[in-house]
């Protein structure tokens, strides 16, 4: 791996926790489901026009369409919408934690799927569920809301499946539009939603910009293109590898821009949940 692609998934990495803190602060400030759909429609037109400049037009079949819009429904939606929406019950923290499933269970349905896993994986897929198991328990058991962590338990399922979905909304030229219009898809549903469900009462403080403005456009259009970027140049299996920073970047930032207070239980689960995910990654690239 040569070191711009160091730099790449470090980079990703990075952004993609730091998402859920600026959600966290978004959502003091304004409904949850109208900022997402407003972020979506601001990106994915963006997105959208950054594709258009480069040659990249939408000429999909129609299977390519109907996995494009399944993708935006699991990802943007249930997801992100979800997790926009525990934001407002229970901490950043806790969210990224349940977010670092994501490779294990990838991962565990894959291997349900027909793909063999080796000891060391299987390994990895058990110490990684007990890592997020203990930090649940010890959560729980502080108080923290039961409805928010089953909504993002749930959002992290749809996310697995959008994973395992994505591969047959692109063509492979034409990515950059493909993550402009499934932005859209979300974007198409979210706002509706958000008319029909939430009171459009938004209290424009500096921090809601910031945040918004930084949630758009750094984990929302840059973040993404950035992973696409890294899968071209070194593979879906070693860029998975950098997944495994997630849990320790996302309980940082939070702890540091939000004063999260942090405990044991925490940090250990949080050191037992990246030795699960990155042995489950070098199992796959081994």
């Amino acid at each position: 791996m040569d070191f711009r692609a160091l730099m790449m998934g470090c980079g990703f990495a990075l952004m993609w926790s730091s998402a859920f803190t600026s959600a966290k602060v978004a959502v003091a400030y304004a409904p949850p489901f109208a900022i997402l759909g407003v972020r979506f429609l601001i990106s994915g037109l963006l997105a959208v026009g950054i594709a258009w400049a480069m040659g990249q037009r939408a000429r999909l079949s129609r299977r390519q369409w109907a996995a494009l819009a399944a993708f935006g429904v699991l990802q943007n939606v249930i997801y992100l919408g979800g997790n926009f929406y525990a934001a407002q019950v229970i901490d950043a923290s806790l969210a990224v934690i349940i977010a670092s499933l994501l490779p294990l269970l990838v991962a565990g349905a894959n291997a349900l799927r027909g793909e063999r896993l080796g000891a060391m994986a299987t390994l990895g897929l058990f110490a990684g569920l007990a890592g997020v198991l203990l930090i649940m328990g010890a959560r729980l058991d502080g108080g923290a809301d039961v409805t928010g962590v089953l909504i993002i338990v749930c959002a992290v399922l749809a996310l697995t499946l959008a994973t395992l979905l994505v591969q047959g909304a692109s063509s492979g030229d034409n990515v950059i539009m493909v993550v402009g219009l499934q932005m859209l898809v979300g974007s198409a549903v979210l706002l509706p939603l958000s008319l029909a469900t939430e009171p459009w009462i938004i209290d424009w403080q500096w921090q809601l910009i910031v945040a918004f403005t930084y949630t758009t456009l750094v984990p929302g259009l840059l973040a993404t293109i950035t992973w696409f970027m890294l899968v071209n140049r070194i593979g879906a299996t070693r860029a998975a590898t950098f997944h495994f920073l997630n849990p320790f970047l996302g309980v940082a930032i939070a702890s540091l821009i939000l004063g999260e207070a942090l405990g044991l239980t925490d940090m250990l689960g949080v050191v037992v949940i990246m030795a699960g995910i990155l042995a489950v990654q070098l199992s796959r690239r081994a």
